[in-house]
């Protein structure tokens, strides 16, 4: 029997209240798979997903490719300099026309040789001379809508989906001394395909209570939950924010407890004594130190399964030091250690949301950013909701 009911619905509203008052949303919305196709056109086919980083793509002919909400897309730089992100698919028999990263001076279609320039124009066509009204200019890869902010790339599939930077303005106040745009790192291995639900790791990974219980120890001990603090953003708001008091200057998670690169250059006395927690949901979560930050590109895959891909960001001259190798694996000791120890904790969970047992429970004050998914969350599944129950259903959206 389906899930997906009015009832059901209304049920989500107990999960946006204040953070003391709210609940934490049904199992069903991560392991259930009817509710995951349900996700996935609620979310993944209308909200601003990220793919990667400008930096990916420095040359002309360089591209990387992705796949989201069961799209192949392409991400490539153009001959002319401009990014562009289009569908792999060639518009002649849906062969894919191009897989992995590198770089091209044009994507050739293995299949039967179909060619596009790196924009997606359909330069060359064999055999196709004698075929009745073919268009060349018609069957051009199809561009899918982008945006870059800052230096992280983001598409979205429809088409009428509104601007992604007007609805950040909530957390660019908190974010511009980071510089993101500026920063660079090693290019991240490939994704890793995790057994939980994408929300799973999204939340632990911006989970103020946990902090100093899980990770009790001398790594981690310095953030203490009780400094975190959960600000408000407008309620349209693309993205929302953690922030985390520390018990000394430019905290890091490594043997020293301290920044090993340098500290980024605009961070005022008050940054220089906090982390920042930054997510862009339903696909970016940063970790953002005082010389580091880490970001988490989230793909679902299934209702308990999703792809992630990891990297690191410092600022360009730490790329170029002597020590930049050790001072990475002291770091990536220290993180692997942190992050082992969430990831045990993200399986179990996803074990545990199976169960018939499996509740809907409360919140501490230092769960805040949970709300903050929640409210971002449910109100886009409440639209989604009201779209298939047709024009004639009442608007039960949550917030403006």
């Amino acid at each position: 029997m389906t899930i997906l009911n009015d009832q059901f619905f209304d049920s989500l509203a107990s999960s946006t209240l204040d953070t003391l008052e709210a609940e934490t949303l049904p199992a069903a919305c991560y392991t259930d798979e009817e509710f995951h196709a349900f996700e996935k056109a609620a979310l993944f086919e209308h909200e601003w997903l990220c793919v990667g980083r400008a930096e990916w793509l420095e040359e002309p002919g360089d591209f990387f490719t992705v796949t989201r909400a069961d799209e192949p897309i392409i991400v490539s730089r153009t001959r002319g300099g401009s990014i562009k992100a289009l569908s792999a698919v060639c518009q002649h028999r849906a062969m894919l026309v191009a897989e992995g990263h590198g770089n091209a001076r044009a994507f050739v279609c293995p299949y039967h040789h179909w060619t596009y320039d790196l924009d997606g124009t359909l330069v060359g066509a064999p055999a196709m001379s004698r075929t009745c009204n073919f268009d060349k200019k018609s069957a051009a890869l199809p561009e899918i809508r982008h945006e870059i902010w800052h230096g992280f790339i983001f598409i979205n599939l429809d088409a009428e989906a509104a601007p992604l930077a007007p609805r950040l303005a909530g957390v660019e106040d908190v974010v511009a001394n980071y510089a993101f745009e500026d920063l660079r790192g090693p290019r991240p291995e490939e994704p890793t395909i995790f057994p939980w639900n994408w929300k799973v790791m999204l939340e632990n990974n911006n989970d103020g209570y946990h902090a100093s219980r899980l990770h009790a120890g001398p790594l981690h001990d310095f953030i203490p939950s009780g400094l975190a603090s959960f600000p408000e953003v407008p309620a349209d708001s693309a993205g929302y924010y953690r922030l985390n008091g520390t018990l000394h200057k430019n905290a890091a998670f490594n043997a020293t407890q301290k920044a090993v690169f340098p500290v980024f250059p605009k961070l005022t006395e008050e940054e220089q004594n906090r982390l920042l927690f930054v997510n862009l949901p339903p696909s970016l979560s940063l970790v953002v130190l005082n010389d580091t930050v880490l970001y988490l590109i989230m793909d679902p895959r299934t209702a308990g399964s999703h792809a992630l891909t990891i990297g690191t960001l410092m600022v360009p001259e730490a790329l170029d030091d002597p020590l930049y190798e050790l001072k990475m694996k002291m770091n990536d000791t220290a993180v692997e250690e942190i992050v082992g120890q969430d990831f045990h904790v993200d399986e179990l969970v996803q074990q545990g949301l199976r169960s018939r047992f499996a509740p809907r429970g409360r919140y501490s004050w230092q769960e805040g950013a949970q709300r903050l998914l929640n409210v971002w969350l449910v109100d886009r599944y409440r639209a989604e909701w009201d779209r298939r129950r047709g024009p004639s259903a009442p608007v039960t959206r949550l917030h403006a």
